[in-house]
């Protein structure tokens, strides 16, 4: 389905829904359903150059080779702190590992997946007490049995979640036969590259770009721009240390210090940063949100360093004695217009606003392209969904002073035949985040 945005005299050619969001009187926003992120990583183990998606803590074993607590899934146990479902792309291809047991009749055993966490498996075959004819054949993965079958013929074995067996004859007994050969590979440029194809059939809020190249990063904005303008999908983009000025990326500048010790570059403090924008609602900011199990701002910054950040729209990590929070939910967007005021900067707004867009293309695209008249009637079904929509925002509370009448108008010279001109006019409800307080002594 055809969609982004338009400029002012342009015509679309495609079928679709194009919006075009600037600054006016009030400015336009509004909500969805959140809490997506993707990771791109490098894996000892999982599906090369796919999206494996982690819901529940047992997930990461099942799907990715360790436990959820392993020192292998830091970066997604951080996303995860705050976001509700996390998808992990795993850039690098390697070589599976391999292991061969018996004398006479030779069985093959090779890893499911490629990375150095087949190096990890063992098997181990032995006679079954109960029918001596049979072997049972068990797997491990660093000690932990993950599988069990018995069977007299190699051909019988069948596949598990970590191995696959192969040969013919009699299973021979084997006091444990460890996998080897199992390698990681190397990412490269162009793996990246595959990656933000393959984001471009996936369905999410936020992406964090942990790489630490200048030349992936710029070429990641970009990315993340044209989903926005050209794709007409709303999505953000979280990188560190690069000057976007743009309200779709948020831009890390610093990193925490964990409760075991553990110190975060600022490339994988974005982990947490793109699942606390993610995860969070639109009636929410992430202004002073917690970091939790973070013991301390790596490095810490003065005052004036903190300002000279804001300043440059970068998003700041900060110590304030009692616990690390961020110090302001602010996208990199710096330079300011007649089409983008300060409120763009905000990443409630830009939830909000994201949000807007996304649903109501969703719901034209579902009930009304191609199957509404476009005349009277049409129209006035049309204002009364997208009116109701805004009224369950603004009970929400994500946005206020709803003129029901006059925050929805439908252009009548210019929505005729199958073109719909429509304005939408919403004032967004921020958060409350500097105090000002006069006290007086009596």
């Amino acid at each position: 389905m055809a969609g982004g945005t338009f400029q002012t005299g342009e015509r679309k050619v495609r079928p679709g829904f194009y919006a075009r969001f600037i600054s006016a009187a009030q400015d336009r926003i509004a909500v969805a359903p959140r809490g997506t992120v993707i990771l791109p990583l490098t894996l000892n183990w999982g599906r090369a150059k796919e999206f494996t998606t982690i819901e529940v803590e047992k997930d990461t074993m099942d799907k990715l080779g360790y436990d959820y607590n392993d020192p292998e899934m830091l970066l997604i146990r951080e996303a995860r702190k705050l976001a509700k479902k996390v998808k992990v792309y795993k850039l690098n291809k390697g070589e599976k590992a391999k292991g061969t047991f018996g004398t006479t009749s030779i069985c093959t055993v090779e890893a499911i997946n490629d990375g150095t966490r087949g190096n990890d498996i063992t098997i181990v075959s032995q006679v079954n007490v109960l029918d001596t004819t049979k072997k049972d054949v068990i797997t491990y993965v660093k000690g932990r049995q993950v599988d069990k079958q018995t069977q007299a013929e190699i051909e019988s074995l069948v596949p598990n979640e970590w191995v696959t067996f192969s040969g013919t004859g009699a299973i021979e007994a084997t006091a444990g036969t460890t996998l080897t050969g199992g390698t990681n590979g190397t990412v490269i440029n162009a793996d990246y590259t595959d990656f933000m194809t393959a984001c471009e059939t996936e369905f999410f809020d936020t992406i964090g770009f942990l790489s630490d190249d200048v030349t992936l990063k710029t070429t990641f904005v970009g990315f993340i721009r044209r989903l926005r303008e050209d794709e007409g999908r709303k999505v953000k983009g979280v990188v560190a240390g690069y000057e976007a000025d743009y309200e779709g990326i948020i831009n890390v500048k610093n990193s925490v210090k964990l409760l075991d010790g553990t110190e975060l570059t600022k490339e994988r403090a974005v982990a947490w940063v793109a699942g606390a924008d993610a995860g969070a609602s639109i009636t929410k900011s992430n202004t002073y949100q917690r970091y939790d199990g973070a013991v301390d701002a790596i490095p810490r910054y003065t005052n004036s360093e903190i300002i000279e950040a804001i300043n440059k729209g970068e998003f700041v990590f900060v110590n304030d004695g009692e616990q690390v929070k961020v110090e302001y939910d602010i996208n990199s967007l710096v330079t300011t217009g007649q089409d983008k005021n300060s409120r763009f900067k905000k990443n409630r707004v830009m939830r909000t606003l994201d949000a807007i867009h996304n649903d109501i293309k969703r719901e034209i695209e579902r009930n009304y392209i191609g199957k509404m008249n476009n005349n009277a009637d049409g129209q006035a079904i049309l204002k009364a969904s997208v009116i109701g929509y805004l009224e369950t925002l603004q009970n929400a509370n994500a946005i206020q002073n709803l003129d029901k009448d006059a925050d929805f108008v439908i252009d009548p010279v210019l929505s005729v035949d199958d073109e719909v001109h429509a304005t939408i006019y919403v004032q967004p409800v921020d958060s409350m985040e500097k105090f000002y307080f006069t006290i007086l002594v009596r």
